[in-house]
């Protein structure tokens, strides 16, 4: 079982150019809610830990997990849903977010300990749950404890500067979580925000070796990714979409992809990710990078099933 925390909302995405105005498209939405949907789309028993909002729009959140047979952990909540406009230009989204006072934000470490399942195998947290606030604490001293209890635990930091009030309070806790994940998978922009002076590979060795993953992993968009465990590394080259449509939620899918695959193949603890070989590890990228790129070819997030991985 894959349990998923973090941001649910509404990404109102522009799809159209309609006399030199944007359209957008109310589509579900949130880095962690994206990695639950794509990951049950893949065949795995996913359960969201976070609570979904009982206005309209959480109507339409909850409904599309349930259709892709997510489980919900958490209660409906009577605060608003957290909002999203996804501008796209040249084919890559910016953001803008309106998420204080939200449903997705009414969480309590109290709360959390009460509903995560006894049989979790996989824990996973990231991006806009992790900036700031008394949530953001509260998702941080859970995923230790649930490192400390032998639950796998997935980190994918996700930046969103935009967001961000106190950058060094933020990249402190980043750093902080790196002590406790298993997997962890960041993107070139991640690093560029959390370490802005260094080479890109020199950071991605920093932010490895201020924790202790088993396995880590460094997208780069079309120029692939980069993987390493305590015994091999793997780099590997992009699965080009072909037509490219936007990259709304691809890193989101190629997360899904490896934690999905750890459940899979049986890869729950730090000893059997480091005795990964590097075929069995190529294996494995290749297939997430081959769930981004189907995803790519589609409008907004919408990850493959797992008939379409096959």
């Amino acid at each position: 079982m894959i349990v998923i925390g973090g941001e649910n909302l509404i990404d109102f995405v522009q799809t159209a150019t309609e006399n030199d105005l944007p359209v957008y498209t109310a589509k579900p939405g949130g880095s962690c809610y994206n990695v639950a949907m794509a990951a049950a789309r893949q065949g795995q028993e996913v359960v969201y830990l976070t609570p979904i909002s009982k206005d309209s729009l959480g109507n339409v959140l909850a409904q599309r997990l349930l259709d892709d047979g997510v489980h919900f952990a958490a209660p409906r909540s009577d605060k608003p849903t957290s909002l999203a406009v996804v501008s796209v230009n040249k084919s890559i989204p910016s953001y803008q977010f309106y998420r204080n006072g939200t449903a997705e934000r009414d969480v309590t470490l109290d709360d959390l300990h009460r509903m995560m399942p006894e049989n979790a195998q996989v824990f996973h947290i990231g991006s806009l749950a992790l900036i700031d606030g008394e949530d953001g604490a509260a998702w941080e001293a859970f995923f230790e404890a649930q490192a400390k209890a032998g639950v796998l635990t997935s980190l994918d930091p996700n930046v969103r500067p935009g967001l961000v009030s106190d950058r060094q309070a933020y990249v402190d806790r980043l750093l902080r979580m790196t002590a406790h994940a298993g997997v962890i998978k960041l993107s070139d922009e991640d690093l560029e925000y959390i370490f802005p002076d260094m080479p890109l590979m020199d950071a991605f060795t920093a932010f490895c070796d201020a924790g202790h993953a088993a396995l880590a992993v460094l997208t780069k968009g079309a120029e692939g990714c980069f993987a390493r465990t305590a015994s091999v590394t793997v780099t590997l080259p992009a699965t080009l979409a072909d037509p490219l449509v936007d990259t709304v939620g691809a890193g989101d899918t190629f997360m899904a992809t490896l934690v999905s695959e750890c459940v899979a193949r049986d890869l729950l603890t730090r000893e059997r990710l480091a005795a990964l070989d590097e075929a069995e590890l190529t294996d494995i990228l290749s297939k997430a990078g081959k769930a981004a790129a189907i995803n790519c070819q589609r409008q907004g997030c919408n990850p493959p099933s797992q008939a379409e991985l096959s």
